[in-house]
């Protein structure tokens, strides 16, 4: 993905030449075999599935845990990094600490998520006074008041998205931004469109929805009313809002106006009272990504009956409120996750509260895990690799056939403006004025939110601060930010599969070298290339380059379209393509890189395995994934990525290499003749 908030593919270190692993006192998930036979299907021809020929027998071998929704080789690393993060925090738990301490703050929010007994004593009670003092409203203005009350409280954020963000076209600028939402199911498509699927999810929305208004003292009736009124209003919005692809487009989706501007088409919504309300003083204008949303949402709060509208407001505080109350709230919010994704037990207690700490306080909880599961080896081997990843970009780029040089100059200044973040950021957030409570979690979670809304809103009127992550340091994971035309690199991905001291190049090529050739080839996606150098939204190519550039892409979509999941549903070609695009540049830089090296010059086999084979099968047992139908269904409407089997396949039959490496030929079911393989990066 792109952005600092959505998620890319994964990574870890890498360096030309392989070496012994450095003394630390990192935990280590190293296998004994790098590939390991007893993991491939070799009874399948590579020819015609390569993703089973691979992973074949280990998709056998490894169910999906009961806690989970899919089960490969990203959720055996995040299982392990979680293990590890589990031991810090039972540490700081029990630790006697000072106060203020690192280990003293992130020890109390973990006692708090895990005092079951406190949690059930207070109940719903922690939210009481949120629900009565909507009662007590009767007018329009106190609608909105309650929603912007909502939204700087850590509280949700009814009707629409709003934050502060870099200016695309003037990124050295942060601006208020609106966003269309307001709805609760994963995508528009489960109010819009009508199947089996999507109807077994409204039943299963209905229930949780009665089951939370009953919980808090609502009849049945009552509570049934409610769905009808809450279901009513979130289709109104999903049928103004754009689909996911058209969402994509960064120019269609970044439009400026005057705060008295769009107050002028938004009645009965004011924005030069509400963003200071949102603690936003001295904006004139804000960025919104889709106008027409805001006209129809404003006009359907108009029409819409007050007490209709309240009990939208008490819904959004339920929801979000539900997996922080006690357990029989819970049990409702992962009946209804059962329902979208198929998992069959709750994810523990412990899990749970990581997850809460790394997304509240991450910059404390990383402080502790930098500290015992990262190296400075561990960084200077990635630095190594990015560099020797980006020189051999620029030589593909210098090397194009479709491209002219006036544009190829334009891309290799691009390039060459990346910034790397590695492992961690350089400036940790300190949290100062957090007040943290042993045995008051759910203020805590709010709190902690709350001061992260602050500390987003604060950025209006200073510098943009390039030293900001969008992920924290335990994250399997990778980014690309085009704004910043930075690629970011967490250390809590920079382990096996992705990378591993002890392994040859072609493993850590294969893995991690692939997944930093996609985090730089999404600065040339779809999406991506309409960025400059500097990291602004504005256009860099000749007009025929990118006609050429569409050309291919198209190709790429069309070949995406016709993967599909469950046998019947296809990949959306077009919401996938950013990721498509990113996966078959980085997989060919990668390999390109490889062959510079001594390994990837000789023919040295290993455990039977040629270099370029185990290059392929390193990328191939990285995207290794048994899914749960419910939630393969659900990936391909919100996912911008393709499924793993796909993510696989899609770039190695483009590569003569593959080809090459496993004696593919025409007749196999993957073959594509020469003449249309596509190569873009």
């Amino acid at each position: 993905m792109k952005y600092p908030s959505i998620l890319i593919c994964g990574m870890a270190l890498v360096a030309a030449q392989s070496c012994s692993q450095p003394e630390s006192n990192v935990a280590s998930n190293v296998p004994d075999k790098f590939i390991d036979p007893a993991n491939m299907d070799t009874t399948v021809n590579p020819g015609d599935d390569f993703f089973h020929y691979a992973n074949g027998i280990w998709m056998k071998n490894n169910p999906i845990p009961d806690k989970e929704t899919r089960w490969g080789s990203f959720n055996e690393l995040r299982e392990f990094n979680a293990q590890a993060v589990k031991g810090l925090l039972e540490e700081a738990a029990t630790a006697n600490a000072d106060e203020g301490s690192i280990e003293q703050r992130v020890g109390t929010f973990y006692t708090s998520a895990m005092d079951s007994v406190k949690i059930e004593e207070v109940g719903a009670s922690v939210i009481e006074d949120d629900l009565q003092r909507i009662d007590g409203i009767n007018n329009i203005d106190g609608v909105i008041e309650e929603s912007i009350y909502q939204r700087t409280h850590a509280l949700g954020s009814p009707f629409h998205s709003f934050y502060v963000g870099q200016d695309r076209k003037n990124v050295e600028k942060n601006m208020p931004q609106l966003g269309q939402g307001g709805t609760t199911l994963p995508d528009r498509d489960y109010y819009l469109v009508e199947n089996s699927r999507n109807n077994d999810i409204k039943s299963a929305y209905k229930t949780y929805v009665q089951r939370l208004f009953v919980l808090t003292g609502s009849t049945d009736q009552e509570a049934a009313d409610n769905f009808n009124t809450i279901w009513d209003f979130e289709k109104a919005l999903a049928t103004a809002q754009k689909s996911r692809v058209e969402m994509r487009d960064p120019q269609a989706t970044y439009n400026k106006f005057s705060l008295k501007e769009l107050t002028g088409t938004t009645q009965p919504f004011n924005w030069e009272k509400i963003l200071p309300a949102f603690k936003v003083e001295g904006a004139d204008s804000v960025l919104v990504n889709n106008p027409q949303f805001f006209q129809d949402e404003a006009k359907l709060i108009a029409a819409t009956p007050i007490e209709d509208l309240k009990v939208y407001l008490k819904w959004n505080i339920l929801k979000n409120a539900a997996s922080l109350l006690s357990e029989d709230f819970v049990d409702a919010n992962f009946v209804f996750t059962q329902a979208l994704t198929g998992q069959k037990v709750i994810t523990p207690r412990w899990q749970r509260s990581f997850n809460l700490i790394d997304r509240n306080i991450g910059d404390l909880l990383g402080q502790l895990y930098v500290a015992k599961y990262f190296t400075p080896e561990a960084k200077a081997r990635m630095d190594e690799l990015v560099n020797n990843m980006s020189e051999t970009f620029g030589e593909r780029i210098e090397g194009l056939t479709w491209m002219s040089s006036e544009t190829k100059e334009r891309a290799l200044e691009k390039l060459n403006a990346f910034t790397p973040k590695i492992g961690y950021t350089e400036k940790w957030k300190t949290y100062d004025g957090l007040e943290l409570a042993a045995d008051d979690f759910y203020g805590n979670v709010k709190r902690a939110m709350q001061w992260g809304y602050d500390d987003m809103v604060s950025q209006f009127g200073k510098p943009v601060d390039r030293t900001r992550w969008g992920m924290t340091p335990p994250t399997v994971n990778a980014y690309y930010s085009p704004v910043n035309n930075e690629i970011a690199f967490p250390a809590g991905i920079l382990q096996f599969p992705f990378f591993a001291f002890e392994a040859d190049d072609a493993i850590n090529y294969g893995g991690i070298g692939a997944v930093i050739g996609h985090e730089m080839t999404h600065g040339f996606d779809d999406s991506g290339r309409q960025y400059a150098a500097d990291g602004n939204l504005k256009d860099w190519w000749t007009e025929e380059d990118a006609a050429q550039f569409k050309i291919l892409a198209d190709k790429v979509v069309e070949q995406y379209n016709n993967y599909t999941v469950l046998d019947t549903i296809h990949v959306n070609g077009k919401l996938t393509l950013g990721e498509n695009l990113a996966d078959l540049g980085g997989l060919a830089i990668a390999y390109a890189a490889f062959k510079k090296t001594p390994q990837g010059q000789s023919d040295e086999l290993i455990d039977g395995l040629t270099p370029d084979q185990r290059f392929f099968l390193s990328w191939a047992q990285v995207w290794r994934m048994n899914v749960r139908p419910e939630t393969a269904a659900q990936l391909i409407l919100t996912d911008p990525h393709s499924p793993g089997d796909a993510r696989t396949v899609g770039p190695l039959v483009h590569m003569d290499a593959w080809y090459d490496a496993f004696d593919i030929q025409e007749g196999d079911k993957l073959y594509i003749p020469k003449e249309n393989r596509v190569t873009i990066w």
